[in-house]
């Protein structure tokens, strides 16, 4: 199939699902869910093939894996976003104007959605689950690393959909080679929005590219800061599952802030990490006080480069600062509006951080591991948004539609 037939059979698609109800769709997604069990082996077969041809040790390898839990959560979340209500054709307001008019904002579907994104097969299946249950077509661009994993996903997406007599255009794949990733930025007319799910260097260049609408789903270059009066012993339990959960996830802890009247308290806060070999780039301060404390091999100095950086992987920064505002400056300049986090007892200074820190997620006294849309009650996302404009944060169901107004009346006309 050609991209001009490709992107024609999707509109023609989207036009048809706004005639299947709420329940149909359930259907659909629930068989979907049961199909994707029953099939593991043969997604893990090709699941294999893209494996083996990434060294393990790639950061990307982790995202790409899947497995037979993985797969079992993939068909939940399907689940669970089947059992979640339908966003659409709720009336976000209504009022009678004085001549009678009657005038109501509805909730609709965006219409077709394309999704770029890497090496992360399970977003096929996210962006399906959460694009159908909405209404809305999607076309997807994987990258060549998921190319045979992102093929057999779709091949099952649409088995179900054929066989509960569903256009199965209302999902397509495109090419995994890089010339398709233009052409969907181009496709003005046939996509309403593009969404990019990857690394910064994807985002930027659909930022850069795109001829459609875009939404941003950012880089994560999480901070977590221990102010002078955290709790140590919930300050280690945090830290680690922050860092160490899933590192190759954009909610990961890339750099901890520390303030320095708790520099004695550091040993103790990253001794955890120690059994993930998670190392550490730390400033002069940080290093001093680690040196001997935490495995030699194991602990770097700090350069500008480390603050800033997404690891995806057993890495992070340690920065110091000698007061409050310092910390709020540094996740000002370094941070990427996605997650950040405060340890603290204190009220006040947990108020001040909360309003002063620009993020999509602001956490007190937890891992920032929960920044996900499964975790936020959302069902599956369809990414993590990190700039202001129609979505925030973990992007769930309401984040796909938009609105349209409905006027009713009888016989009103406007006077010259």
């Amino acid at each position: 199939m050609d991209h001009q037939a490709l992107f024609e059979n999707t509109r023609e698609a989207s036009r048809k699902l706004s005639l299947l109800t709420d329940d149909r769709i359930n259907e659909v997604l629930k068989a979907l869910a049961a199909q994707i069990i029953e099939d593991i082996p043969g997604l893990l077969r090709e699941n294999e093939k893209d494996l083996a041809r990434m060294p393990v040790d790639n950061p990307g390898y982790d995202r790409l894996q899947l497995t037979a839990e993985r797969l079992a959560g993939i068909s939940t979340d399907i689940v669970n976003v089947a059992n979640l209500p339908s966003p659409v054709g709720i009336v976000l307001s209504e009022k009678t104007l004085e001549n009678n008019l009657r005038i109501l904002k509805l909730t609709v579907p965006i219409g077709v959605i394309g999704i770029i994104y890497e090496a992360r097969p399970n977003v096929t299946c996210d962006a399906f689950a959460l694009c159908f249950k909405t209404g809305n077509a999607c076309v997807l661009k994987g990258g060549s690393d998921a190319a045979f994993s992102n093929q057999a996903f779709i091949n099952v997406i649409k088995k179900v959909l054929t066989d509960h007599q569903v256009d199965p255009n209302v999902i397509n794949l495109m090419p995994a080679e890089r010339r398709s990733a233009e052409i969907l930025l181009e496709a003005t007319g046939w996509i309403d929005v593009v969404i990019p799910r990857g690394s910064q260097q994807l985002i930027n260049y659909v930022r850069q590219h795109a001829k459609v609408p875009v939404i941003e789903t950012g880089a994560g270059i999480v901070h977590t800061y221990f102010d002078e009066t955290a709790d140590l012993e919930k300050g280690m339990a945090i830290v680690y599952n922050a860092k160490t959960r899933r590192v190759s996830v954009c909610n990961a802890l890339d750099c901890l802030i520390i303030h320095q009247s708790r520099l004695q308290d550091l040993p103790a806060l990253v001794k955890p990490m120690e059994d993930k070999q998670v190392g550490i780039y730390a400033d002069p301060s940080a290093f001093a006080v680690l040196s001997g404390n935490y495995p030699a091999h194991l602990l770097l100095p700090a350069r500008e480069e480390h603050f800033g950086t997404e690891f995806l992987s057993y890495k992070m920064a340690v920065k110091t600062v000698d007061e409050f505002e310092e910390a709020l400056e540094h996740i000002n300049r370094y941070g990427s509006r996605h997650s950040e986090a405060i340890l603290s007892e204190d009220e006040n200074r947990i108020n001040r951080f909360l309003h002063a820190v620009d993020a999509a997620a602001v956490y007190v006294n937890a891992s920032t591991a929960f920044t996900d849309g499964a975790q936020f009650g959302l069902g599956a996302e369809i990414g993590i948004s990190t700039q202001k404009l129609h979505a925030r944060g973990p992007m769930g169901l309401e984040a796909l539609t938009s609105y349209k107004w409905i006027i009713k009346g009888d016989g009103q006309v406007r006077p010259g």
